[in-house]
């Protein structure tokens, strides 16, 4: 910790509300990699706020990853490869046709895929489609709160929730005041950060 006013759980719950933007020019300044999505970035921080670690977002197996100029193939057996796969009309019509009218691309998909080509084992098509189906059922049945780094949902959520009468302005205005909170915390714990290293250096 810091100082005792400044905890890295309250960090934590604050760079949630910053736009990937803000994260990388916080990892910039911090002398971090800058790459991979917006949980990556606040877990980057908080690791070297931590701990003082650099992070370095691991790469993926060569199995999982498309040859130079190998074009994907939409078929039920072909391998989903990380750097042919796109979230396109194509593909979105692809797996209409398998999965149902009802299939739209989702952050759980995306998040399996990742993990499934970090492990080096890239599936099909057919597997994707199942996997997709299986989970839709499932959160149809008991619907999953929202990830913690979408902070604005789940702030929308509770807002209408607590004012079921609000407008989209009352919610889009105290958004922006929680957001801009949220941001003065991180940045003044990011001024004792620098501080830190600064007298370390």
């Amino acid at each position: 910790m810091i100082h005792n006013h400044l905890s890295i759980s309250s960090l934590k719950e604050s760079l949630h509300y910053l736009h990937v933007h803000e994260l990388r020019g916080l990892c910039t300044k911090l002398s971090l990699s800058t790459k991979g999505k917006k949980i990556n970035l606040i877990f980057r921080i908080i690791k070297f706020v931590e701990t003082g670690e650099k992070l370095i977002l691991p790469s993926y197996p060569s199995i999982s990853c498309v040859k130079r100029n190998t074009a994907q193939e939409l078929s039920l057996n072909s391998l989903i490869l990380k750097g042919a796969y796109k979230n396109d009309l194509k593909t979105r019509m692809f797996f209409k046709e398998l999965i149902g009218s009802h299939f739209h691309f989702t952050a759980f998909g995306i998040d399996w895929l990742e993990n499934r080509w970090m492990a080096g084992d890239p599936p099909t098509f057919q597997e994707f489609a199942q996997i997709w189906q299986s989970e839709y059922i499932a959160r149809k049945q008991a619907p999953v709160v929202p990830k913690a780094e979408w902070a604005y949902i789940n702030f929308v959520q509770k807002y209408i929730e607590d004012n079921p009468d609000t407008t989209k302005e009352a919610i889009l205005r105290n958004w922006n005041t929680k957001r801009h909170q949220h941001k003065n915390y991180v940045d003044k714990f990011m001024l004792s950060v620098c501080h830190k290293y600064s007298k370390l250096a």
